[in-house]
């Protein structure tokens, strides 16, 4: 069994175990060895740091970090289910960022309903936070809107009906 342990930012007595997200914004995972660069497979990574983003800012909302992780070797022992505690950590959030996973975690994340995103090449996470702003700021792909939609954030778009 894997021991999962939470770092969140405490500003006063009354603390959720979970934050509750910020208006308009999205909530973003990374997969990180150290907490400054988006740079682990989903599998191996030992943290996730777990943002609010919104179009004009960001902020953390907790480090999620584990004992045991894969060793990205692709083989994992038999009975071993250290995905289902990754997934489990980190319902909530919208998306996720990492390296590489595996279709089997993937497939776990989407019913989870959090959108993994594979990244080719390590990158700071402040890239990949202001990327993720852009993204928002702009006219967001299909796939973003399906996922703001899902987490009742995006906007109503006129309708052609509603013209006269």
């Amino acid at each position: 069994m894997s021991s999962v342990r939470r770092l969140s930012l405490v500003t006063d007595e009354v603390h959720a175990p979970t934050p509750e997200r910020q208006a308009g914004a999205v909530r973003v995972a990374i997969a990180t060895q150290d907490m400054k660069n988006l740079n682990a497979h989903f599998g191996s990574a030992r943290r996730f740091a777990v943002y609010d983003v919104g179009r004009e800012e960001w902020n953390l909302i907790e480090a999620v970090a584990f004992d045991d992780f894969s060793d990205e070797s692709g083989k994992h022992p038999e009975g071993d289910d250290r995905i289902t505690a990754k997934v489990e950590a980190l319902k909530g959030c919208h998306l996720l960022f990492c390296l590489a996973i595996g279709g089997p975690s993937a497939a776990k994340l989407v019913s989870a309903k959090i959108h993994p995103i594979r990244v080719p090449q390590p990158q700071t996470i402040q890239e990949v936070l202001v990327r993720t702003q852009m993204m928002l700021r702009r006219c967001p792909p299909p796939w973003l809107l399906k996922v703001l939609a899902q987490a009742g954030i995006a906007e109503q778009k006129p309708s052609f009906e509603d013209e006269d």
